[in-house]
């Protein structure tokens, strides 16, 4: 094998391969001689089949096997000679090949780039220390009371406030209106249900009532069907239940599977504790990601730039179809009763649409399309550019941090990945099994379950490394600070192992 490299420029490189005929040639031999040696031909003992009949039956064949086997051989043998670290494979194009005659082809690869031996002694970055105030934790008792809070059947008529339970039947016209009819229905009345005028009709009502409710649909109503309309709705008033009085103590953490109103009260706070420390490092590890950025800067294989790109524009298209979706009129409307209570009750809200005006001038029109084509394409120009910049940020960090946990042996263990996937399958009640199963079967989805693991415990290390200066806070004051996943695409850098 002659190997010629014809081109070093930035991180690119291209080199010549040829490889000999009479190389080749003695693989195929070999090859076939195994399939000589195993096959069964009628009219031949096994092992005794002439090469000239395994040629012609077998030498195309063979012959594409052997092709595609010295590629990838020599290849990646040209890859180790030349000691070359590949960002992505290698891309092969064949110059001249046929029966009998020398391989040529060219390989095309961009190369990993030198990068500089990072420090972080110096590196300056500072968390952000919560403390759960007393008062925050009674507010969350109050809401899992207000959850657990109990009704008792009421012998008078309903109040404002009381939940009803009611059989119930909607039409408007000869159309039933989807999701509003039902037995042993629960109102709670007061709650601000979709349709206004709803509840209101039904104050005053006795167990053993019926009363018709006549309303209108909001003209912005989610089913164009019914936007606009009148509807009736014939309800049976069956139960009227008071709400008792909120009762915070030992009996409310029993009702929620603990001991007492003490456990509860521990585990409500420690829950929040979790919940502002997650917060909180979020926001310490994008300020690290943020420094090291500004700090290291050094070329990027601009494949990979490329790949990264193409998944962040990928993602920015998903977002705009699920928004178009969730603005269309055909959206799935809510049901237009609020059951349970103010705090659980169904809010539905109809997304208007924009229309042009129906006197407008058709010339005057079609200008002003075309101006708004050409600004969305400046705008789409511009978003694509901002992109970029985020995916070689990507790249480079994630090159970054690789770098540091190679050359640091940090490594994700088998234990650390069978808890994460142990993590998926409870995200997924019901379905645990299924879970398991797929990332068994999909090695490349447990290796995505892998580089986030590997990035967070790089961080880890060089917080454990840096300057870090605790600063205490106010949870109402970290909830206030911007959002680090709500500034684009470019919140998770994603370094490979």
């Amino acid at each position: 094998m002659q190997v010629t490299e014809t081109s070093a420029e930035g991180l690119k490189r291209e080199f010549r391969v040829v490889v000999p005929a009479g190389e080749l040639e003695e693989k195929v031999t070999d090859r076939l001689g195994e399939i000589g040696r195993t096959i069964q031909l009628r009219g031949f003992r096994p092992g005794k089949v002439p090469m000239q009949i395994l040629r012609q039956r077998f030498g195309t064949s063979v012959l594409g096997e052997v092709l595609e086997n010295t590629l990838q051989g020599t290849s990646a043998e040209a890859i180790r000679e030349h000691n070359l670290r590949p960002a992505l494979p290698p891309k092969v194009d064949i110059v001249s090949f046929s029966e009998g005659t020398d391989l040529e082809y060219k390989m095309s690869l961009e190369v990993l780039p030198d990068i500089p031996e990072p420090s972080f002694a110096d590196l300056d970055i500072e968390r952000l220390v919560v403390e759960v105030p007393d008062e925050d934790v009674d507010r969350a008792i109050e809401r899992i009371a207000e959850q657990q809070r109990k009704t008792e059947i009421a012998e008078r008529p309903a109040e404002s406030g009381d939940i009803i339970v009611v059989d119930v039947e909607g039409r408007s016209g000869e159309q039933e209106i989807p999701g509003a009819s039902g037995k042993d229905r629960r109102i709670a009345l007061g709650s601000g249900g979709f349709i206004p005028g709803f509840e209101e009709q039904l104050i005053g009502a006795g167990a053993g009532e019926h009363r018709t409710v006549r309303v209108t649909f909001p003209v912005d109503y989610g089913v164009p069907d019914f936007a606009g309309k009148e509807a009736v709705f014939e309800v049976e008033v069956k139960e009227v239940r008071q709400r008792l009085p909120v009762v915070i103590d030992d009996e409310l953490g029993k009702a929620v599977g603990l001991e007492s109103l003490a456990e509860l009260r521990e585990e409500v706070r420690q829950q929040m504790q979790r919940d502002y420390e997650a917060a909180s490092r979020l926001r310490l590890k994008r300020s690290l990601l943020d420094k090291l950025a500004q700090s290291y800067d050094f070329a990027v294989p601009p494949g990979m730039v490329e790949l990264e790109f193409d998944n962040i524009w990928r993602q920015h298209e998903a977002e705009k179809e699920r928004a178009a979706q969730s603005e269309s009129p055909a959206a799935e409307a809510a049901s237009p009763i609020s059951e349970e209570s103010p705090e659980t009750a169904a809010e539905g809200s109809a997304a208007e649409a924009a229309a042009p005006d129906a006197g407008a001038d058709s010339g005057a029109g079609a200008a002003q399309g075309s101006d708004q084509e050409a600004d969305a394409k400046e705008d789409e120009d511009a978003l694509k550019t901002d992109y970029r910049r985020i995916a070689e940020r990507r790249v480079r960090l994630g090159l970054l941090l690789a770098e540091v946990g190679r050359s640091n042996n940090i490594t994700v263990t088998q234990d650390e990945l069978n808890q994460a996937i142990t993590r998926e399958a409870r995200r997924h009640p019901g379905y645990e099994r299924q879970v398991l199963d797929f990332y068994r079967q999909n090695p490349e989805a447990v290796g995505n379950l892998r580089a986030p693991i590997f990035e967070d415990k790089v961080v880890d290390f060089i917080v454990e490394l840096a300057k870090v200066e605790e600063r205490k806070i106010s949870p109402q004051d970290l909830l206030t600070l911007p959002d680090p996943d709500a500034v684009g695409p470019d919140t998770s850098e994603g370094a490979s192992n």
